[in-house]
């Protein structure tokens, strides 16, 4: 909730995730008015219609994860006048249940959506396998990364983000370890 917010932007907190459109808007559309210095990330699963809402009020997407929603993204920001910082989401533990680029299709994603639609293409994200473990998976992202010299990784929530931190990340999504668990 806003009134557990307020205290982090009053002593200077400036990048805030989240993942609920409806939500976020709701929350931030004042707030980004007063503290137009303020970043706001979407870091959960963006449907396609929900595009326009998003480009007015947040600054990155975390979760670029296919094609089609590659060209709403650029259709709207060309719409609305403004350009978001993007990560591609990449199912680095080939999991069916997650969503995100396959490793061996991640290339080509990615020259699609800066050549073709002309994306601020800026990091990668993943959300590895719940492990004891993640390290070998944030390796890989960074490896990854390399390849394509991208130079942001956004990896690592609250339950790993100090071996996320240590393995390259440069965008650590912690939620739960500060404000405590969602209703």
């Amino acid at each position: 909730p806003i009134k557990d917010i307020k205290p982090l932007i009053n002593h200077g907190h400036i990048d805030f995730g989240e993942n609920k459109v409806q939500e976020a808007v709701f929350k931030w559309t004042d707030i980004k008015l007063n503290f137009n210095y303020i970043k706001l990330h979407m870091i959960g699963k963006l449907q396609t219609n929900k595009v326009k809402y998003v480009i007015p009020i947040f600054d990155y997407i975390h979760t670029l994860d296919n094609i089609r929603l590659a060209e709403k993204i650029a259709n709207e920001q060309i719409k609305k006048d403004k350009r978001l910082k993007i990560f591609v989401q990449v199912n680095i533990g080939h999991e069916d249940q997650k969503n995100g680029i396959e490793v061996k299709n991640l290339t080509n994603f990615y020259n699609k959506c800066i050549t073709e639609y002309q994306l601020d293409i800026v990091g990668l994200m993943c959300i590895p396998p719940i492990s004891p473990n993640p390290k070998a998976f944030f390796l890989k992202m960074k490896e990854l990364s390399d390849s394509i010299h991208i130079p942001e990784l956004s990896m690592g929530m609250s339950e790993d983000y100090i071996e996320a931190a240590i393995n390259g990340s440069t965008y650590l999504r912690i939620g739960s370890k500060i404000f405590g668990k969602r209703d």
